[in-house]
């Protein structure tokens, strides 16, 4: 089903814009909660826990300065109709974000981002340029604030890093065992999902037995990337892609495989999720800013022992054993060792939510932002 605006009747686009302004508000202010519940996550013990905070910290500002870079581009488009870009399309009903295609096309301004540049006049020639509209004709130079906005757009993209598409595979080092000569890498990456429109982050602890290190090594490092790019879809189960990549890489040992869902965004002024929680925040809404919640969702894969198989006549490779709950229905169906389940809201629908007491949620951990913006327990 399409609505008169072409795009699907599970998307939306924010033509007014105040409801745009409002929206980038609305996930400045959430998306800075979620540093705090990132380090009170169960991301293990020790060097490791600590370096998988700092890098999923990483991507949580990149993606801070995605909703940036946008907020800046659709923040005149809808005084300029005829011209591009259009206005911002939201997923109301799956995940809250904006679709993955705007995203993609910012991708596509970043990589030609000199050339969107030079084609613009610098934030002085146009600031200039509106004094002398104003002046002269006694009404908003519409068009000066439309390029303006696009110019600090441009400006954003080429100055911070953004959370893109595809966020190619990194390899941080760990650790070296002397007694087998094994490396230990934290390997991260990150991906828009584009069937599910929302940001997902991949940590992987592997065991590196190859001569040469992975990242330094010129056949195995650009296969293994882009094996785990390929692999990177929310709808492909943890176990899947830990045990692909152990068979197809035989000197690569993944010990941890670890993906991390940013999503969906609940709002009662711009989603349309059904479940208890589409309740809870129209009985909660009345105060702007408070009508929203965010899941968080931290999936868990671990190995648990390896064991030797044979890869011909005369030798063995090593694969890895992965721990898998089957009395735990909902983490053997993922085909992960653990699934941690979050939610992140104000104060005022946690309230309405502990009232109403849903079964759905019962197993849900909660952490409550208070009215100065901390997150003032955990539930």
């Amino acid at each position: 089903m399409k609505n008169p605006a072409g795009s699907s009747s599970d998307h939306q686009r924010l033509a007014d814009g105040a409801a745009t302004r409002r929206y980038f508000r609305k996930f400045e202010r959430i998306i800075s909660h979620l540093h705090d519940v990132a380090a009170r996550q169960r991301l293990g013990d020790g060097p490791l826990a600590k370096a998988q905070i700092e890098i999923v910290a990483i991507y949580l500002e990149m993606l801070a300065n995605t909703f940036t870079a946008l907020s800046y581009k659709h923040l005149m488009a809808h005084s300029v109709s005829n011209a591009l870009p259009q206005q911002l399309e939201i997923d109301r009903r799956d995940s809250g974000f904006p679709v993955a295609r705007e995203v993609m096309q910012m991708a596509n301004d970043l990589a030609q981002i000199e050339q969107h540049l030079d084609g613009l006049p610098d934030q002085t020639v146009l600031k200039r340029e509106m004094v002398e509209h104003i002046l002269a004709e006694r009404s908003f130079p519409r068009r000066l604030q439309f390029a303006m906005s696009q110019r600090i757009y441009f400006e954003t993209l080429s100055d911070k890093p953004t959370f893109l598409p595809q966020n190619h595979p990194v390899a941080a080092w760990l650790r070296r065992d002397e007694e087998d000569d094994r490396r230990t890498f934290l390997v991260h990456w990150a991906v828009y999902d584009s069937q599910q429109n929302l940001p997902a982050v991949y940590l992987m602890v592997v065991e590196d037995s190859g001569r040469t290190p992975l990242p330094q090594d010129e056949r195995r490092w650009p296969a293994a990337q882009s094996h785990l790019l390929a692999q990177s879809i929310t709808g492909l189960k943890l176990m899947t892609i830990a045990t692909g990549f152990d068979k197809d890489f035989a000197d690569l040992h993944p010990k941890l495989l670890r993906r991390i869902h940013v999503g969906p965004m609940y709002s009662h002024a711009f989603t349309a999720q059904q479940g208890p929680l589409r309740d809870i925040l129209a009985e909660a809404a009345g105060e702007p800013g408070l009508d929203w919640a965010l899941a968080w969702t931290v999936e868990t894969l671990v190995s648990v022992k390896t064991e030797k198989v044979s890869a011909g006549f005369f030798s063995e490779v090593e694969r890895e054993i992965y721990e898998v709950d089957y009395y735990a229905q909902d983490d053997a169906e993922s085909g992960a060792s653990r699934i941690d389940r979050s939610l992140i809201l104000p104060a005022r629908p946690y309230q309405v939510l502990a009232d109403r007491d849903p079964p759905g949620l019962k197993r849900v951990r909660k952490y409550v932002v208070g009215e100065q913006g901390t997150v003032l327990a955990e539930i």
